[in-house]
């Protein structure tokens, strides 16, 4: 009788995993917004594969649902775990991936704090949401002795203020929130600093993050301050100035910024360097820039949420994620560094060896990791941002 309970709530969950699925599709392809890369391609390609794999167990008998043991729940941005490491995962394990995609840290915050985890295994918040749901307790604390490739982790991105000694999460992926712009319409060494940005040249012409910690980053490097600033005067003098860069803003959008770029829709912006990296693929004139007043370092981690139903294969996941040649997978398909050393040893000349995805040391020296800033402050932000955005 427990099996048969089981096996229907299992059915359930297959069938409520393929709606969501056909949710997610159906809303990129309507506005380009669903991932925090926003690769509109591949979450449709990833999205398609996984309603077929659901289809497809909706049509085994029940029975086949029967051993609890033999899942793990994950809920993780869309693409960055390429879907041939899922299935080789589970083909080496045994252990059945349910999937489930989120489009913004804001989402899976929410959803995790509402009903104090609904039973997934492994997450992935960025840095500053790290550094808050370990403050929230909404985190299992990491037994490094299980993980086989922590090892193998860049010392970069380790004991940082987010996160001191890693207790709580594993850097996967990372990448730099920088300026890009087309050669054609800007020599090469006209743009060098975000200060520029304000220049009556950029008039209509600047496409920008749809976030405002990355929008408000931008104005408190300008103005000398830290991107995790939490000082409220600090804050409004921020917004004032925003207020003056209204006039040259022509696009608000991160769901759609690599299209943006190689299409010229805009010819100047901020963007992440992998999406510029894959831009300039497509596009030769794009180039990737590193405000030489500093730019946000970001770190995608995986993590295990407290209250995990299936820990054992949370670790095995996480150990077969952590591989460096699957690492290195997702670095080829999304252009975003890993953050497993070994990795390297994998990846094509074009990659390794690329400055806008691999940054020398001292280029990363100019940098600033986020971190969470607090409730209060995080207030504010979101409140000059909506008034920002009712101006524009």
């Amino acid at each position: 009788m427990k099996k048969f309970l089981y096996s229907v709530g299992l059915l359930y969950s297959v069938i409520l995993s393929a709606a969501k699925d056909l949710v997610i599709t159906l809303r990129s392809f309507a506005a380009l917004r669903m991932t925090r890369t926003e690769k509109f391609v591949a979450t449709l390609r990833s999205s398609a594969l996984r309603m077929t794999t659901s289809t497809f167990l909706l049509c085994l008998p029940l029975w086949a649902f029967a051993s609890s043991d033999k899942i793990v729940n994950v809920y993780l941005f869309s693409g960055e775990v390429p879907d041939s490491v899922v299935r080789e995962f589970e083909a080496k394990t045994g252990i059945k991936v349910n999937y489930t995609a989120y489009d913004s840290n804001e989402t899976m915050y929410a959803k995790l704090k509402a009903k104090k985890n609904p039973g997934y295994d492994v997450i992935q918040p960025s840095s500053y949401f790290i550094d808050k749901m370990r403050q929230e307790d909404m985190l299992q604390k990491i037994d490094k002795s299980k993980l086989k490739h922590f090892g193998e982790l860049d010392p970069r991105l380790l004991d940082k203020a987010y996160d001191p000694k890693n207790d709580y999460s594993i850097p996967y992926l990372w990448g730099i929130t920088g300026i890009f712009a087309n050669s054609a319409y800007y020599p090469k060494g006209s743009i060098t600093s975000w200060a520029q940005f304000w220049d009556k040249r950029f008039t209509n012409q600047l496409l920008l993050a749809n976030d405002p910690r990355e929008f408000f980053s931008i104005t408190l490097l300008t103005l000398g301050y830290s991107i995790n600033d939490t000082n409220p005067k600090h804050i409004k003098e921020a917004y004032e100035k925003m207020q003056q860069l209204l006039p040259n803003i022509k696009i608000f959008n991160s769901a759609a910024a690599t299209s943006i770029i190689i299409d010229e829709d805009a010819y100047v912006g901020m963007a992440w360097n992998g999406d510029v990296y894959k831009a300039n693929k497509e596009n030769p004139n794009v180039q990737f820039i590193f405000p030489e007043d500093g730019f946000i370092i970001w770190v995608d981690n995986l993590a295990i949420p407290k209250n995990a139903p299936h820990l054992e294969n949370a670790y095995a996941f996480l150990n077969f994620v952590m591989q460096a040649k699957n690492t290195a997978q997702a670095t080829i398909n999304y252009g975003y560094a890993s953050a497993n050393l070994k990795a390297k040893e994998f990846l094509p000349k074009s990659i390794k060896n690329n400055p806008i995805i691999y940054p020398s040391e001292k280029v990363l020296a100019q940098g600033e990791f986020q971190k969470d800033i607090g409730q209060d402050a995080l207030k504010l932000y979101e409140k000059y941002w909506e008034l920002l955005k009712i101006s524009a």
